[in-house]
Formats: C-alpha cells, sequence, structure tokens
C-alpha cells in the first residue's frame, strides 16, 4: 500500500468488516468520552459539491453534533462543515443544517428501535472518506456514562500508559 503523506491511512473494523486506507476528516473524541459505544455503523453523508470540497479541505467539526430521526430519516444535526472561500460565493449554505444519513432499511429499524425503546443516543463518531472515496459517517449506538464511570476510565488509562511507558524504560541486564 502506498502512503500518501497528506492522507492518514489506518484499519477501521466496523461489525466484522475491515476497511483500510480512510482518510479520517473529523473526530468526535468528546462523544468516546462521555458514552460508552456499545455498536458501530457506517452511514453514507447527503452532502453539496461545495460541501464535499469543505471536507476534503478537512473543514469539519463534530464536537456537538449528534443524529436525530426525522419523518423517519435519520440525520446528523449540529455538524459543523465550513465554506470555502474558493467556492461559489453566492451559494453559501447553513454551516449547520442537517444532512442525511444513509443507511439500510433494517439498519435504520434497530437504531429506531434502539433509540426509542430502549433508551439509547445515536451519535457521530467520526467522518472519513472511505477506499472508494466517498464520504462517510461513522456512528454509534451509545449509553450515557455517569461522572463515577468518566473517572475510572480515566484512570485505567494512566494506569495502562504508566505501566507502558515502565516497560519501554526497563533496562534489561
Amino acid at each position: 500500500m502506498k502512503c500518501i503523506p497528506h492522507i492518514y491511512a489506518i484499519i477501521l473494523q466496523i461489525n466484522q468488516r475491515i476497511y483500510v486506507a480512510i482518510n479520517i476528516v473529523a473526530q468526535n473524541k468528546k462523544a468516546r468520552h462521555d458514552y460508552e459505544i456499545l455498536e458501530k455503523f457506517e452511514a453514507g453523508i447527503v452532502l453539496a459539491g461545495a460541501e464535499v470540497k469543505a471536507l476534503r479541505a478537512k473543514r469539519a467539526n463534530l464536537a456537538d453534533a449528534f443524529c436525530r430521526f426525522i419523518q423517519g430519516e435519520l440525520h446528523i444535526m449540529n455538524a459543523h462543515i465550513a465554506h470555502l472561500e474558493t467556492t461559489n460565493r453566492h451559494y453559501v449554505p447553513d454551516t449547520r443544517t442537517p444532512r442525511k444519513l444513509l443507511l439500510h432499511k433494517k439498519q435504520l429499524e434497530k437504531l429506531y428501535v434502539k433509540v426509542h425503546k430502549d433508551g439509547y443516543t445515536i451519535v457521530p463518531l467520526m467522518i472519513y472518506f472511505n477506499e472508494r472515496n466517498f464520504a462517510k459517517v461513522s456512528i454509534a449506538i451509545a449509553k450515557g456514562k455517569q461522572n463515577h464511570d468518566k473517572r475510572a476510565d480515566m484512570k485505567a488509562k494512566t494506569l495502562d500508559r504508566e505501566a507502558r511507558s515502565a516497560m519501554k524504560n526497563r533496562s534489561y541486564e
């Protein structure tokens, strides 16, 4: 696999499928901190041409984004995709407009049941371009964490980081 300097290539596993060489545009690190991720999905996103150009320039932010059902369709709300200066000046779309997510009908039904009957939340984790160069959104069914859960996770991460550091600095004599 050739590496292009401006593309971040990672291996992503979503529901037993492995995707290679994706270009990550934006990540929602706050979602991983505030929620316990239960199941992940990959969804297409409906965009205008100027918005695709902005995504390629990495002009997106998912910090306060969430997903909601509107008339039986899943939409990503409050995701900020900035307007580029090089695109048409007369066409300036709203940067935080709801954008439709494209999923299979069975996946939509499963998400709808989880949200409305089980009380879970759907959060976007990241926007990326897949190996076929289509804009995709990684979404997840999530359950909110309590403060003590967040503290326990932070403590476990700190202990793990310290253990790795100790193993790395350990001298073999």
